[in-house]
C-alpha cells in the first residue's frame, strides 16, 4: 500500500486535476457533448457538478465539526453564464477552506460508518479523487483521455476502498480476498465479508487478482474502463462482485 501524499499536496492535486477537467471543456467545441462515464450529463452539467461539489464542500470544512450537512449559500455575484469561471472560483473556495483549517480539523462528512476521520484532511483525500476521476470524464468526452497522474491514481485505489467499499455495509457474497496489483510495484490486498470490506496488510491466498497500472485499475474500479482493461486471474465472479459495488449512483 502507499502513503497518502501531504495535506499540502492534495491542496495543489485538487487544484491540478480541476484545473485539467475545465481545460478539456475548454478546448470542446460543444458543453452539451455527452459524458460516457456519466451518461446523464453533458460537459457542461459536468462542470456544474463539480462546481457545486467543491462549494459544498468548502462550507463543510468550514462549518467545522456537525451533526448534518452544511448549508451552502448562493455564489453572491458569479455570472451565471461564466460556466468555467465559477468552476475555477469554487475550486479557489475549497482550496482556501481547506487550507485555513488545516488537516485535523472536525467536520460533517457522509462517511462516518467507515473507520476514516471526518476532518479536513479526509476531504481533502477524497476530493483530489473526485477531481481526478471527472478530468478523466471531460478528457474521454471530448476525445483526449489521459491517464490518472500515477500519484493520484495510487492514493485513490486505496482511497476508494477505505471510503467507497468503507461505506457499502456487509458483503452479500462468499467472503473473498481480492488482490489489486499496479504496474508501479504496489498491491492491495481487500478482505470482502459480511463485516464490510477493508484493506489488509497479508495473509491468505488471493481468490482473484487484477493487474495494471495504476490509473487504469483506479478507473476499472469506478467503472470508467471496463474489466478487461486489467490483467484478471482467478474467480471471474469475486471481481465481477466487487466491481459491482459500491452503488456509485
Amino acid at each position: 500500500m502507499t502513503r497518502t501524499p501531504a495535506f499540502e499536496d492534495l491542496l495543489v492535486l485538487i487544484a491540478d486535476r480541476s484545473a485539467a477537467l475545465r481545460s478539456s471543456v475548454a478546448a470542446a467545441p460543444d458543453e452539451d457533448v455527452r459524458v460516457p462515464g456519466c451518461p446523464d450529463w453533458s460537459l457542461r452539467e459536468l462542470v456544474e457538478h463539480l462546481t457545486g461539489v467543491h462549494r459544498f464542500w468548502a462550507a463543510a470544512v468550514a462549518a467545522g465539526p456537525s451533526e448534518g450537512p452544511p448549508t451552502v449559500t448562493a455564489a453572491g455575484d458569479a455570472d451565471p453564464a461564466d460556466l468555467l469561471g465559477r468552476s475555477a472560483a469554487a475550486t479557489e473556495e475549497l482550496v482556501a477552506a481547506l487550507r485555513t483549517a488545516g488537516p485535523v480539523r472536525g467536520c460533517w462528512t457522509w462517511w462516518a460508518g467507515s473507520d476514516v476521520p471526518m476532518t479536513s484532511g479526509a476531504v481533502a483525500r477524497h476530493q483530489v479523487q473526485e477531481a481526478a476521476v471527472h478530468a478523466f470524464d471531460a478528457q474521454q468526452a471530448t476525445g483526449t483521455p489521459g491517464p490518472v497522474p500515477a500519484v493520484v491514481a495510487l492514493d485513490g485505489i486505496a482511497a476508494f476502498i477505505d471510503v467507497s467499499h468503507g461505506t457499502a455495509g456487509p458483503w452479500p457474497h462468499k467472503p473473498v480476498r481480492i488482490g489489486l496489483h499496479a504496474t508501479e510495484g504496489v498491491s492491495w490486498l481487500v478482505d470482502l465479508t459480511a463485516s464490510g470490506s477493508r484493506l489488509v496488510d497479508g495473509g491468505h491466498e488471493t481468490a482473484a487478482d487484477l493487474h495494471g497500472p495504476a490509473s487504469d485499475l483506479l478507473l476499472v474500479l469506478h467503472r470508467r474502463l471496463p474489466l478487461e482493461s486489467l490483467r484478471s486471474e482467478g474467480d471471474r465472479s469475486a471481481l465481477e462482485n466487487l466491481l459491482s459495488r459500491p452503488d456509485l449512483g
